[in-house]
């Protein structure tokens, strides 16, 4: 493999590994904060304050527990992912080689899947937000709630199994090749 491939890749497992526990510890704090405002709020206010609920949470209990959670879900599985990106990555499972090979392929198919999940979770998420801003509620913008972009996670989704469906193809023209061979 050359030198720039090579550098270019653990450039990748780096970023991928920081973006990784940037995302676990949001996912975290969101646990955390959910958790301590429902058993003790008034200690909740001294803790991590990056997106104030505080008027979702008076207004009301189940309304504050059904969007924390839809924001964790979405942290846990943008974690998940990131977690499988690492795996392949540690595992030295991308070969440039041998490039269309079935462990690829799963890998492909399991982040599009996860990518079709947080999409439909931040699509869920908004829908949500948005029924209870009009109520009156007042809630941050999506981005500050971490559920914007369902759209963007959904093409992603779906190109991934596209790009998964012609690995498949792939993996069959080079099976046959190395029989042929």
């Amino acid at each position: 493999m050359a030198p720039k491939s090579t550098f270019f890749l653990k450039a990748l497992y780096v970023i991928s590994w920081i973006i990784f526990v940037g995302v676990c510890i949001e996912a975290g704090g969101f646990i955390v904060n959910t958790v301590l405002r429902l058993a003790k709020p008034s200690i909740s206010d001294k803790l991590w304050s990056q997106v104030d609920l505080n008027d979702l949470y008076t207004h009301s209990e189940s309304d504050f527990v059904t969007v924390t959670v839809l924001m964790i879900i979405v942290a846990i599985l943008k974690a998940i992912m990131f977690y499988l990106i690492i795996k392949v990555f540690h595992e030295k499972h991308v070969d440039v080689s041998q490039p269309f090979n079935e462990t690829m392929r799963r890998f492909l198919v399991n982040l599009a899947y996860l990518a079709l999940g947080i999409g439909l979770f931040s699509f869920w998420g908004a829908k949500y937000t948005e029924g209870l801003i009009a109520q009156g509620v007042t809630i941050p913008d999506l981005r500050y709630l971490r559920l914007a972009g369902a759209d963007v996670w959904f093409f992603m989704g779906i190109t991934l199994l596209v790009i998964a469906q012609m690995f498949r193809k792939g993996i069959e023209l080079q099976n046959e090749n190395d029989l042929t061979v």
